[in-house]
């Protein structure tokens, strides 16, 4: 019977240590078509936009959640910048996790 416990407590603990980014609701393959806009700034080379002139953050290999907080940030207003509340206004969630799992799979 303890056997039968103690099994039962390293399975439950070792579940809880997965990450909960490995159970993404993103979908990476339609979060690919999804950032064609993004990559228009996102994925150009050494991240500078040219209209006007700024560094622009790399998103590949960050953390889709991360990614997703940000965007929901910007959707509702909490995070300035106008370009990219302008993107996010368009974004439904499902959009946001998608985008995310597609930088979140890239390399850094």
């Amino acid at each position: 019977m303890k056997t039968t416990y103690l099994s039962a407590l390293v399975l439950l603990a070792s579940a809880s240590a997965i990450p909960f980014e490995s159970m993404a609701a993103g979908n990476a393959a339609a979060g690919k078509a999804k950032a064609a806009t993004c990559m228009g700034c996102h994925g150009i080379p050494s991240y500078n936009n040219a209209y006007p002139s700024y560094h622009v953050p790399r998103l590949g290999g960050q953390h889709a959640q991360y990614l997703v907080s940000a965007l929901q940030a910007y959707k509702a207003g909490k995070r300035s910048h106008k370009t990219m509340q302008a993107q996010a206004s368009t974004l439904s969630d499902q959009d946001m996790e998608d985008i995310a799992a597609f930088f979140a799979a890239r390399r850094k």
